[in-house]
């Protein structure tokens, strides 16, 4: 399995990625709220997955 190396991505390809990673939290807390206030089926899966994405990034995995 290769692994992934973000250093060796291209500048503009590293600034997009850390520009994703910035926004992934407020958008996890806004999902949050949303989810609480309106709990549809599609609301709980989209949280799970921008939660996951955000660990994602907090681990260093992506």
């Amino acid at each position: 399995m290769a692994r992934f190396y973000r250093y060796r991505l291209p500048p503009w390809a590293r600034y997009w990625l850390l520009v994703c990673e910035r926004c992934t939290l407020p958008i996890v807390i806004f999902q949050a709220i949303r989810t609480i206030f309106f709990p549809t089926t599609f609301d709980v899966l989209l949280l799970g997955i921008l939660i996951g994405i955000f660990f994602a990034f907090y681990l260093e995995w992506i």
